[in-house]
């Protein structure tokens, strides 16, 4: 079974010549199927617009697929407390399997007050809260928001919250490995870590970074499998992992255990 927990239905430069929603959903399908992906998680935006559907719009056009969940994205700038009464009501009828937060892309530390109603939220229903860290993919977002060292602050005040960490930290891979280790309530996906396809040796060197990871931080309890799409390529994705020299009962957790027990996937 395979489980990418991170991809997206925004008009990005592979999708920018598909303007409708439904026909972007109908691109993923078809890739999934392509891959052997059984389920993925699909991250709505931080902001909404022509290119980027909202979570409801998502939510609407995803009801004819049972292999698709969303992680709904929440900003301090750009959502309400009202829109978080919303979720609430969506989360408690399944519709919504995690939040995500866009640290960097929103110019807020992960750890700001006007943050904690969100992991409240995700505590008070046991759904994961998803950060993006590491590079933007917008030249306007701010890295000192999103480095994944400010992850620590947020899992030592929120014990029960379970956070993943999108992106492994990339490149700040080092301070990722050590949040994941000292933190056990932090996860972190494989996912972005290349725009397009991987070349050989951009392959090995991410390759190696994901082993120096498991070697430090121990058993891959945390790691979780993901690709981006479609700023990532899922055929390219799977050639790089399969290339990870890991014991095939961490493969398993990897591809799609973990996800399944953390995003509670029937």
């Amino acid at each position: 079974m395979i489980i990418d927990c991170h991809v997206h239905v925004n008009q990005y430069e592979l999708t920018k010549h598909v303007p409708l929603l439904e026909d972007r959903l109908e691109m993923l399908q078809t890739e999934m199927t392509s891959n052997n992906v059984d389920y993925a998680i699909i991250l709505s935006s931080y902001k909404e617009n022509s290119e980027r559907p909202s979570t409801k719009q998502i939510i609407d056009a995803i009801k004819k697929y049972d292999n698709l969940g969303i992680a709904a994205g929440f900003t301090i700038d750009n959502h309400t407390d009202d829109d978080l009464k919303i979720y609430r009501e969506w989360i408690k009828e399944g519709k919504i399997k995690a939040m995500k937060i866009y640290s960097g892309y929103e110019h807020y530390y992960p750890y700001d007050k006007q943050y904690q109603k969100v992991y409240d939220t995700c505590i008070e229903f046991d759904i994961p809260v998803m950060f993006h860290t590491g590079d933007t993919y917008s030249e306007k977002g701010k890295l000192r928001y999103s480095r994944p060292l400010n992850l620590d602050d947020v899992a030592v005040d929120n014990p029960e919250l379970k956070i993943v960490m999108c992106h492994l930290g990339n490149p700040w891979i080092q301070d990722a490995q050590e949040v994941i280790y000292k933190n056990k309530n932090v996860y972190a996906d494989v996912s972005g870590l290349v725009i397009g396809s991987f070349d050989h040796f951009f392959e090995k060197m991410m390759r190696d970074k994901v082993a120096e990871l498991i070697n430090y931080a121990g058993e891959p309890r945390y790691l979780l499998y993901g690709t981006d799409w479609p700023i990532s390529n899922m055929d390219s994705y799977l050639n790089f992992v399969a290339k990870l020299n890991i014991k095939k009962e961490f493969r398993d957790n990897l591809m799609y255990k973990n996800a399944k027990k953390l995003f509670k996937i029937s």
